[in-house]
């Protein structure tokens, strides 16, 4: 029988801990439902009694009827005083969640410096804030804090503290690699020799301070951890927590162990986008299974492999994890690259079609200009369809915009008025906004929005601007990136120009171009399909 692993998620309350992410109740709220539709079994929500945000989150998380177990966090009772009377226990207890995650001392050295108590003391503290939990009918977890480091330094003490929460009735033993300096040997070696001293179920939870979250992870669930702790993108203080973005995969497609349905790991690379979204951190591109050039490809030689066979350069097939193959196209490329992305987009073409040499020679051309197509697919893939004979309505026709940027009572204010064509419509509008492009992007979706009211829907998520010759200075070509979402789906587009207005429009309006010739695409084909089950009426 296949081991069961238990996922336990911490981005609500561990990931917060890393820079420059705060989530607001709604944001908390949203992920936790992501979360659960992911699969996982538990959800860290914070401490009830810390901040009004996770007060908040768990007095509505408990209308969601969620299928995870929401757990709240805390640490063992203070010093010198009783778990009854101990405020942080009691608001737990009252948040009414099924399950409780305490994290305590089991590191001599901490309980001397941190605590400054003895060492009978802390192991009383653990005891007493365990057993209060399980008088109150809760699930309890002990997170053992610097377990790895106090275990190294003095064993016989960081066992006994675990023994002090199992004897409590603590239903699971996290060990705990606060600091992330442990390698996976250790971890291996000193998960074994715990699960050989304890009866209580172990979980392991890492950090990535050494880039070894995910590795020890792995290490501890092959010495007998069945519940891992981590963060989705392995966000987190410092370095990071373990990725589960990773570890799930790793676990479940390379190990052969038990963590969520395959159904539910196919929206792992969804999930993972969209907690980014919300958290407003963007994704490192190379990231591994979820990344959006987890399984792309940029190599003549290896384009024509995998064109052949994709298990040539791909470990795994991407539509596991919920990933997609991508194959980019540079001044690098090869026809392999052109004839893969085209094929890929259902065009006809072959290695001898004059069209083929022609499209390479026009994108190295432009990139010899500045624009780079490997970081834009969307902007390719309008390009080969106007090569090849693809599908590139003109959604509109730009008659003219003006931009107007003042500086009024202290506040910077953006206009941006745009004049276009639509299908033989003229349409005038204006809109404001927090810089130029935001301005731009602003009046374009007012126009355009009583024609395609979805485009509502659509935003940008990303806006990156690089100068291309810096030694021309203020008069230097730019490239302008942008990146759109749906949420569903994520796309970039390019835009060069030595005015950063015009590059940006570029870019926007194959964003916009893109976006709305998708939408008709799927329009079509539920026409298409309503037509072949009879539930379209002529």
């Amino acid at each position: 029988m296949t081991q069961q692993i238990s996922i336990f998620d911490t981005t609500l309350r561990d990931g917060t801990q890393g820079e420059g992410i705060s989530l607001s109740a709604d944001d908390k709220i949203k992920i936790a439902q992501k979360l659960d539709a992911l699969g996982v079994h538990y959800i860290e929500g914070g401490n009830p009694g810390s901040n009004s945000k996770d007060i908040e989150f768990f007095k509505r998380v408990k209308s969601l009827n969620l299928n995870a177990k929401i757990t709240a966090f805390g640490s063992t009772r203070r010093k010198n005083s009783s778990a009854e009377q101990d405020s942080s226990l009691v608001r737990i207890v009252e948040s009414g969640v099924p399950a409780a995650t305490l994290v305590g001392k089991s590191w001599d050295f901490h309980v001397h410096t941190a605590l400054q108590t003895t060492l009978e003391e802390n192991l009383a503290m653990i005891y007493d804030s365990f057993a209060f939990l399980k008088r109150n009918d809760m699930e309890a977890i002990y997170d053992a804090e610097h377990f790895f480091d106090g275990y190294k330094h003095n064993p016989e003490y960081a066992i006994a503290a675990l023994r002090s929460a199992q004897d409590a009735g603590a239903d699971w033993i996290v060990l705990c690699d606060t600091n992330g300096g442990t390698l996976p040997n250790e971890i291996h070696e000193i998960v074994a020799r715990v699960r050989a001293e304890l009866s209580a179920p172990i979980g392991i939870h890492t950090h990535n301070d050494c880039e070894l979250a995910v590795a020890n992870t792995l290490a501890a669930v092959g010495a007998g951890a069945t519940q891992v702790q981590g963060t989705i993108n392995g966000y987190g203080e410092r370095c990071g927590n373990a990725n589960l973005c990773s570890i799930i995969p790793n676990l479940q497609i390379k190990m052969n162990y038990s963590c969520i349905s395959s159904e539910q790991i196919a929206q792992l690379t969804n999930v993972a986008r969209y907690i980014s979204e919300i958290a407003n951190v963007h994704m490192p591109v190379n990231q591994a299974y979820v990344g959006n050039a987890a399984f792309a490809h940029k190599g003549g030689i290896h384009v024509s492999a995998i064109m052949k066979d994709s298990k040539t350069y791909e470990h795994i097939a991407p539509e596991l994890v919920g990933n997609k193959q991508r194959i980019l196209v540079s001044e690098l490329a090869g026809q392999s690259n052109i004839i893969s992305k085209a094929q890929e987009l259902g065009l006809d073409v072959n290695a001898n079609n004059d069209k083929t040499k022609q499209i390479i020679d026009r994108i190295k051309d432009l990139e010899h200009q500045g624009y780079q197509f490997e970081g834009a697919d969307a902007s390719l893939e309008l390009l080969l369809r106007e090569a090849f004979g693809g599908e590139t309505k003109e959604i509109f026709k730009l008659e003219s915009f003006k931009m107007l940027v003042e500086k009024n009572a202290g506040q910077m204010v953006s206009e941006a008025i745009v004049k276009i064509n639509v299908d033989g419509e003229t349409v005038y509008t204006a809109a404001e906004g927090n810089g130029p492009v935001n301005a731009l992007d602003n009046a374009l979706r007012k126009a355009l929005m009583q024609f395609y009211p979805n485009i509502m829907n659509i935003h940008l998520s990303d806006y990156k601007v690089r100068v291309i010759d810096e030694n021309d200075a203020t008069a230097a070509k730019v490239r302008v990136l942008i990146e759109s979402t749906d949420f569903d789906n994520t796309w970039s587009t390019v835009g060069v120009s030595s005015n950063i207005i015009e590059a940006s429009w570029e870019a926007l309006v194959d964003s916009i171009r893109y976006a709305l010739l998708n939408m008709a695409k799927v329009e079509s084909q539920a026409i298409d399909t309503r037509e072949r089950l009879g539930l379209v009426n002529h």
